[in-house]
């Protein structure tokens, strides 16, 4: 009795808990990458409820039909041989649940790992995502902006984050717009991902770094693209330009506000190049193509 009201209480305890949480965020996507992978996590939790129950209920029947009896001491039970329909399905129901699962998954990962669809034919907005102990550095190359913990995206483009680290592997993550990826000190990862509808979300390093690591997040504002325009034009008016001096101060440990500057580090403090420079995602060439646009663009 004990024992089973333990388990109520559980039960119920579980049940209040869950009855005042929010959706999770994974499976509330705003943006095409996210709602593949929601799709995928809701497949995945169907084909799983299904076997649970479906072993569950073949459980109960075994258990209800060939329960023991009372038998005399001279019962010996009748030889059976193994039924070959039987162990067929039982070897074959795994293999074909295996197969979908792998081509699910196969599928949804190049996906995600591509251009989002629907914005093959536009030039995505680069972002230079860089993370340090424990704070994000967010630079626009193209409109000479860069901001510290928290990203202001257009909807409807396509973005094209490029990841890298100034200390330990950390991971950059978006639930509402996509999966995780990792930023390292001595390459670049190229991160896809779009926002579908204006809003504010949270990211966060999902990869612990140290004991900053719960603080290590940031805010996402997803907004129109022409609400995007005008930001970028205020800062560019407003704020005070990005010095080396300030970037160092910047990389020291701790936590830090929201900070926004009318010029990049990426002048002074290019991200990792070389063999381990990005594989064709943030290497010298297109870094140098990105500051010769940039200079043209503050010329104009």
């Amino acid at each position: 009795m004990k024992i089973k009201g333990t388990l109520l209480l559980l039960m119920f305890g579980v049940m209040a808990v869950l009855s005042g949480c929010e959706p999770l965020m994974v499976l509330n996507p705003k943006g095409p990458q996210a709602e593949t992978q929601a799709d995928v996590i809701l497949f995945s939790i169907g084909i799983m409820s299904f076997i649970v129950i479906a072993v569950f209920a073949i459980l109960i029947y075994m258990l209800v039909k060939y329960r023991t009896s009372k038998q005399s001491d001279d019962y010996e039970p009748p030889h059976i041989e193994g039924n070959p329909i039987v162990e067929g399905i039982i070897v074959g129901i795994p293999v074909l649940i295996v197969i979908v699962l792998s081509i699910v998954s196969v599928r949804s990962n190049y996906l995600v790992e591509a251009t989002p669809e629907g914005y093959e034919d536009q030039d995505p907005l680069v972002v230079y995502a860089q993370s340090s102990n424990w704070k994000w550095h967010f630079s626009y190359p193209e409109e000479g902006i860069e901001t510290v913990n928290y990203l202001y995206i257009p909807t409807d483009r396509a973005l094209e984050f490029k990841l890298y680290s100034d200390g330990p592997i950390t991971s950059f993550w978006i639930p509402q717009l996509g999966g995780q990826k990792y930023a390292m000190a001595d390459m670049v990862t190229t991160l896809h991902l779009a926002a579908d509808a204006p809003g504010e979300y949270m990211g966060r390093n999902a990869n612990f770094s140290g004991e900053g690591f719960a603080e290590n997040t940031f805010n996402v504002n997803a907004v129109t693209p022409e609400e995007f325009d005008e930001w970028v034009e205020e800062v560019q008016d407003t704020a005070t330009p990005l010095t080396e001096e300030k970037y160092n101060e910047l990389l020291e440990p701790g936590h830090l506000g929201q900070l926004t500057f009318s010029s990049t580090h990426l002048e002074f403090s290019p991200p990792p190049e070389g063999e381990h420079g990005g594989h064709g995602h943030g290497g010298s060439e297109e870094l140098e193509e990105e500051n010769m646009d940039m200079e043209h663009h503050h010329s104009e």
